[in-house]
This record gives structure tokens, C-alpha cells and sequence, in this order.
């Protein structure tokens, strides 16, 4: 019973993934300039997205829904590390890293589901362009949202409780820059082979079962597409759909990378650079993708640019 004790009342060192040299503060300031882009980049996504009306439409919503996860995920991990880094110190709670397993794995899982249904949009947009107010009404979308960020918090409920369930002992230091499961049963006094095999079912339902719908979605856009007759009808549907199967190939690739694999298998150096990429610099990258490939949201922030200055002019 004490070893249990000892898991409640202690908390975990993360390790990090930066030291003090010259090399690493340089590459600590730029992962704090990915971060101020990718907050910027996606708040800037969810304003324009509510503000222009003529952004009311599924496919805007969802890809709102979609700044917001990333929005989400961008804070659950990057804030923690850098007060870290600049304080010296390297602790965290056992409420804190619990919070941090509890978001990320949700947010994940959420938007596992959310890239599947923003294919499936695409899908009926260009297969099934008569019949889209019917198939993609807002309560249809909406129950697709919903049902994405509620799967999303199941998951990360179901792994919070069984991870905080085992005894951590030794160091309890977690060779990461924020409480990754993974990486947390590398410190489990008892063996985790159980809820290994657990995680490994999970991401065959949230990362193979999205992947496939996404994939069928897009045989069959691909296909309707090459049979479209206007040239600009055709430009403007790879535009929209190149954009999103660049955002489905970072993010699944990089978390099939980490969560797909045995714990034995596993490198700490590994698995914290791909961390990095899918927790950091996508999030970075999919507001930038989209907004840069999409006239509607370059227009959309040229309109309140020009608001901007004008408002600015009269004052």
C-alpha cells in the first residue's frame, strides 16, 4: 500500500527536451515563435470563421472546430514546458500531469474523428453537390462535432484512470516535455502489458478506422473530380482537398508513429521529436495551410484588414 501512496502524494520530473546550451536556447526560442504563430494563426481562424457571415457554412465550421482542437492541444503542452525551462525547475503535479494526459488524449481522439468527418464533407460537396444541404444540415454536422469531441473525452477519461492507476516508483522521471502515457509506463513499478495491448486496440479504432473513411472519402473524390468538366471546378476541388490530406498525412503519420509502436521498441529521442512535430509545429502549420490554399479565408482576413485600417483612418 505505500508504493500506492507514493503515486498519489508525489509528483513526476520531466526531463525535457531542451538543455542550456547555445544550440538549445536557440531552438527553445524558435519552438516559442512556432507557438505564438500557432496561437495566433488559429485564433485569427476562429475569428474570421465567426465573424464573416459568409463563412456559415460545414466545411468552415469544422475546420473553426479544428483551430480550436489545435488551439487546445498547442496549450495543453508548450506553456508548462517553457515555464520549466526559464524557472529551472522541471516538476509537475500529479494533478498537472494528469490534466495534460486528460487534454491530450482527448483532443487527439477528437480530432482523429473531426479529420474523418472534414473528409466525408468533402465527399458529399463534390460526389454530391445536389443533395448537400440534405446530407450536411446543420444538425447532421452538428451531431458530428459533438459526437467527435465526446469520443475524444471518453478516451482520454478511460486512459487518465488506468494510467493514474499504476504505482510509479524510482526517479519518476519521465523522459519527456509533458506527460505522455507512453513515457509514463516506463516508470510503472508493475507491468503495463495489459494496457499496452489496450492502447494498441484504441488506436486501431482512433487512428486506423478515421484513416479509413478519410481514405474511401477520397477514392471517391479523386475519381468524381478527374470526370469533372470545368477546369476551374476541378482546380478548386484539389485546392480545398490537397489542403486537408496534408493535414491528414502529418497528423496520422507522426501519432501512428508513437502509438502504434510496443513501449520496448520505443526511443525517448524519437518519441519526443515527433511529439514535437504533431503537438507544435502542426498546429502551426494547419491554419497556414488552409488560410494560404483557400480564397474565402484570404478574403476573409483582407476584409477585416481593410476594417481594420479604416476603423483606424476615421479615429
Amino acid at each position: 500500500m505505500a508504493w500506492g501512496n507514493q503515486t498519489f502524494n508525489s509528483g513526476f520530473i520531466l526531463l525535457g527536451i531542451f538543455n542550456y546550451s547555445p544550440t538549445h536556447i536557440f531552438l527553445f526560442s524558435l519552438v516559442l515563435g512556432i507557438f505564438t504563430v500557432a496561437f495566433m494563426g488559429n485564433t485569427a481562424m476562429i475569428l474570421f470563421i465567426y465573424l464573416d457571415t459568409q463563412l456559415h457554412t460545414p466545411m468552415y465550421f469544422l475546420l473553426s472546430q479544428l483551430s480550436l482542437m489545435d488551439l487546445m492541444l498547442v496549450c495543453t503542452t508548450v506553456p508548462k514546458m517553457a515555464f520549466n525551462y526559464m524557472s529551472g525547475s522541471k516538476s509537475i503535479s500529479l494533478a498537472g500531469c494528469g490534466a495534460q494526459i486528460f487534454f491530450y488524449v482527448s483532443l487527439l481522439g477528437a480530432e482523429c474523428f473531426l479529420l474523418a468527418t472534414m473528409a466525408y464533407d468533402r465527399y458529399v460537396a463534390i460526389c454530391h453537390p445536389l443533395r448537400y444541404s440534405v446530407l450536411m444540415n446543420q444538425k447532421i454536422y452538428c451531431v458530428m462535432v459533438v459526437s467527435s469531441w465526446t469520443i475524444g473525452f471518453l478516451d482520454g477519461i478511460i486512459v487518465i484512470a488506468v494510467a493514474l492507476s499504476f504505482p510509479y516508483c524510482g526517479a519518476r522521471e519521465i523522459p519527456h516535455f509533458f506527460c505522455d502515457v507512453p513515457a509514463l509506463l516506463t516508470l510503472s513499478c508493475t507491468t503495463t502489458l495489459l494496457f499496452e495491448r489496450l492502447m494498441f486496440i484504441c488506436c486501431i479504432i482512433m487512428l486506423l478506422f478515421p484513416v479509413a473513411v478519410i481514405i474511401v472519402s477520397y477514392v471517391h473524390v479523386i475519381v468524381a473530380v478527374i470526370h469533372m468538366g470545368s477546369g476551374e471546378g476541378r482546380q478548386k476541388a484539389f485546392a480545398t482537398c490537397s489542403s486537408h490530406l496534408m493535414v491528414v498525412g502529418m497528423y496520422y503519420g507522426a501519432a501512428m508513429f508513437i502509438y502504434m509502436r510496443p513501449v520496448s521498441d520505443r526511443s525517448p529521442t524519437q518519441d519526443k521529436m515527433v511529439s514535437a512535430f504533431y503537438t507544435i509545429l502542426t498546429p502551426m502549420l494547419n491554419p497556414l495551410i488552409y488560410s494560404l490554399r483557400n480564397k474565402e479565408v484570404s478574403r476573409a482576413f483582407m476584409k477585416m484588414l481593410g476594417k481594420s485600417k479604416s476603423g483606424e483612418q476615421i479615429a
